[in-house]
């Protein structure tokens, strides 16, 4: 079973890892611009129209609808034919990725409860798999497989409910006539996958039609991109290698979409969204409630929540802790978890329309995002290995 696990999500944990360094070059590389003499430029281009959206709105609205995607067929893989497919195997990264929400939502409410930014209670709560992957994967060998599947598992569970959240509480008005529209074109794909269509193209074109329709509608465009992944088929192989991209549509959707959301979208992401102007920002900044409330959310609440569950699940005998790891290494893959880079930043523009209430959210999740991969990586850094049990011979 271990091993079938490492299959399935070998080609995942490489790229997401390799993606999440890129990623950090380039949330500095956009500080230093946001802060230089390029900074006019900078912003003068991602306002810029093109068409009926500016460049940051088609980044925010349509290459992100591409993440989503691929986050929607990480989720459907994983829950209908990989780690996640039974509830016994949900358990442990469920709960920590429920209370791992919870109690970041908290903390942020504890600054900002009965103010406007209190609408920014979710920022806190998302993991960034591809930091947080990235961070281990410097590592190597120190972090033993178990965990790396346990972040993986956990982040989609999170990704999962941070999909919920923004359909949930990040939705604008509605038009009824282009939302109704967008659940005929649900229908229409429902229909291809009951027919047996294994052609990706006809999911394509009815994806488009839908994001159109999606982003017409008030509900937030990217979501689109979830609905359709929902829709692709998937072969399923219990207890055999996965399946072969020729035979299962999902598989060769997610293969294709891999790279290019790892090493290009989300790094554009990152770049458009992460730089903050420090001009006119003070020391006060720091301590904005809503800097606060998001920084100490992901520094602190993401590691009580997640360590504590798991801690509370182990302890009362519910489940056992990953195979091959330490009390220690799982507090520092609960550090790990604290960096919420991309998910946050995307939640921090749907919940606040205000550039000083955006500013401090992002400062919050850059300090905080710094503060819990900073201390987590030297946490797995200085953890012993687990202890091999020795065994009697004769």
């Amino acid at each position: 079973m271990r091993g079938r696990i490492q299959n399935t999500l070998r080609g995942f944990l490489d790229n997401e890892a390799g993606g999440g360094v890129l990623l950090m070059a380039v949330a500095a590389l956009a500080l230093i611009v946001a802060n230089s003499p390029l900074s006019g430029a900078y912003f003068d281009a991602l306002h810029m129209y093109v068409g009926p959206l500016s460049v940051q709105h088609w980044i925010n609205d349509a290459l992100m609808a591409v993440f989503f995607l691929m986050v929607g067929l990480e989720i459907k893989r994983e829950m209908t034919d990989g780690h996640l497919s039974s509830w016994p195997r949900r358990i442990l990264p469920g709960a920590a990725a429920a209370a791992g929400m919870i109690v970041p939502a908290m903390f942020f409410l504890i600054f900002n409860l009965g103010t406007p930014a209190a609408h920014g209670w979710a920022i806190p709560s998302a993991t960034d798999i591809a930091f947080a992957l990235g961070v281990m994967s410097l590592l190597g060998p120190r972090v033993p497989v178990s965990l790396k599947v346990f972040l993986a598992a956990l982040a989609i569970i999170d990704d999962l409910g941070a999909v919920v959240i923004i359909a949930l509480f990040y939705t604008a008005e509605i038009s009824m006539i282009d939302l109704a529209l967008a659940a005929v074109t649900i229908v229409a794909l429902l229909a291809i996958n009951r027919m047996g269509v294994r052609r990706i193209l006809p999911y394509v074109i009815l994806g488009l039609i839908l994001w159109f329709f999606t982003l017409r509608s008030g509900v937030h465009a990217t979501l689109a991109g979830v609905i359709l992944a929902l829709c692709v088929p998937i072969k399923r192989t219990p207890a055999t290698p996965e399946a072969q991209h020729s035979e299962s549509p999902l598989h060769y959707l997610e293969h294709i979409l891999q790279r290019p959301v790892a090493f290009l979208i989300v790094p554009v992401f990152g770049f458009a969204n992460a730089g903050v102007s420090f001009v006119g920002l003070g020391p006060e900044t720091l301590v904005a409630p809503v800097t606060l409330g998001v920084a100490l959310g992901l520094a602190l609440g993401k590691v009580i929540g997640i360590f504590g569950s798991v801690l509370v699940l182990v302890k009362t005998g519910v489940v056992r802790l990953p195979s091959g790891a330490t009390w220690m290494q799982m507090v520092g893959t609960s550090l790990l978890c604290g960096i919420g880079f991309t998910m946050s930043l995307f939640i921090s523009l749907l919940a606040f329309g205000d550039p000083v209430l955006q500013d401090e959210a992002k400062i919050g999740i850059l300090l905080g995002s710094l503060v819990a991969g900073t201390i987590g990586y030297l946490v797995l850094r200085a953890a012993p290995p687990a202890k091999k049990r020795m065994h009697r011979v004769g």
